[in-house]
Formats: C-alpha cells, sequence, structure tokens
C-alpha cells in the first residue's frame, strides 16, 4: 500500500472509533517503513479533526469524540515508540486544567486530546484547579502554555488572577495563557492580558501551535 492510503485509513479508524483494529494498522504503517511522526499527524490527528469538525457541526455527540481519542491514543500507542529521539524531547509543554469552581471538563478533556495528539507534552491538573496550582506547575515542569477553560461566568476572574500571579513569579514572557469555554470571548481574553480565546478544540489546537509557533 502507498503511504497515503495507510495514512487514510489511519485516520478512518480514529473517525469510526475503531480502537481495535488502529493497532493493527498502526503496526503495518510502521513495518511498511513509514515515518510514525507523519502517520500520527497525517493519521491520527487528521482523525481526530475530522470527528471535531462533526462534532462542531453537531452530527457528532461527546461520547462520539470519546470514543474516536479511545482509537486514537491505541494508534499512538503503538507509533509514539518510534518517534526518533529528538521529536520526542523536544515536546512544547502545556499545563491545562478547568479553573477553580468549575467542575465541567469534557470540553478540556477533547483540548487536551487534540493537543497531546499535535505533539504537546501535556500536564492535566483536571477540574476545580486553584489559581497557585497553574503557575506551581507551569514553574515546575517548565510550561510554554497554560490553557484554562470554565463553563460558568463566576470563575472567570480566576483566570485573570493566574494571568497576575504569573507576572509576580517574572513568568509571564515565558507563558502563554489561553483560555476556552462558554462564557468567555477574545475580549475578554484581551481585557484580563491573556494571549487568546478558542471556541472550540480544533480552534485550541490551531491558537496553541501559533503562540508557541509549532
Amino acid at each position: 500500500m502507498e503511504k497515503e492510503e495507510y495514512l487514510k485509513k489511519l485516520s478512518d479508524d480514529v473517525f469510526e472509533f475503531e480502537d481495535e483494529e488502529i493497532k493493527k494498522d498502526a503496526q503495518d504503517y510502521i513495518e511498511a517503513g513509514y515515518p510514525a511522526l507523519d502517520g500520527i499527524m497525517g493519521g491520527l490527528v487528521d482523525g481526530m479533526t475530522r470527528a471535531g469538525k462533526m462534532y462542531e457541526e453537531e452530527e457528532y455527540f461527546v461520547t462520539d469524540l470519546l470514543l474516536c481519542s479511545d482509537a486514537m491514543y491505541a494508534g499512538m500507542d503503538v507509533l509514539n515508540p518510534w518517534l526518533p529521539k529528538d521529536e520526542g524531547g523536544t515536546k512544547k509543554k502545556c499545563v491545562i486544567g478547568v479553573i477553580e469552581g468549575d467542575t465541567h471538563d469534557i470540553g478540556k478533556n477533547l483540548v487536551k486530546t487534540m493537543l497531546e495528539a499535535a505533539g504537546f507534552e501535556m500536564y492535566d491538573l483536571g477540574r476545580d484547579v486553584k489559581v497557585e496550582d497553574f503557575v506551581r506547575k507551569a514553574k515546575e515542569v517548565g510550561a510554554d502554555i497554560i490553557a484554562m477553560s470554565t463553563l460558568m461566568t463566576t470563575t472567570m476572574p480566576g483566570m485573570k488572577r493566574v494571568v497576575e500571579l504569573l507576572k509576580q513569579e517574572n513568568m509571564r514572557d515565558k507563558v502563554k495563557v489561553l483560555i476556552g469555554g462558554g462564557p468567555l470571548s477574545q475580549a475578554y481574553s484581551d481585557k484580563i492580558g491573556a494571549d487568546g480565546y478558542s471556541g472550540s478544540a480544533l480552534d485550541a489546537v490551531r491558537l496553541a501551535k501559533k503562540v508557541v509557533n509549532m
């Protein structure tokens, strides 16, 4: 099979929730001598991106996306060990979580999955995360990005406090701050001094890559 056919098959496996089939297809792809990184980006991420578009068009539900991500991770388990060491070692680091006071994490989980597939090293703090914990973790791992989400207006001020705390710790120039979630907007991002707002998981990937020049 040609490389493009393999990539389409991997993409389809993710898109169609084939979490068993994808292991065999990913192994076949590697054994055919093709690069693991291309398989991840041109196959797995492509499938997840297609699924994300279907979700935005309300053709797929959140449960469908979770099944797609299961298939994607199954494929990544096969392909990851074949990544050249330098590509594995120079990943951009992102700390992600839902701001304190909010426990809605489906959107955050989807963004995490998509960013991981796009090549970011992810540190997931979960939900109801204290302002200080975002900054502490970013400092500990040397993060390039802090990504925060909320679906509640009452918790939005916490995002501003993260930006302020980064300034206090002299980290603001090293760490990009991205926000997302229902009540947020680019205007709010500008107001609190963040580096950008994304309205969907697809946008989040595009924005994250842009702010760290990937």
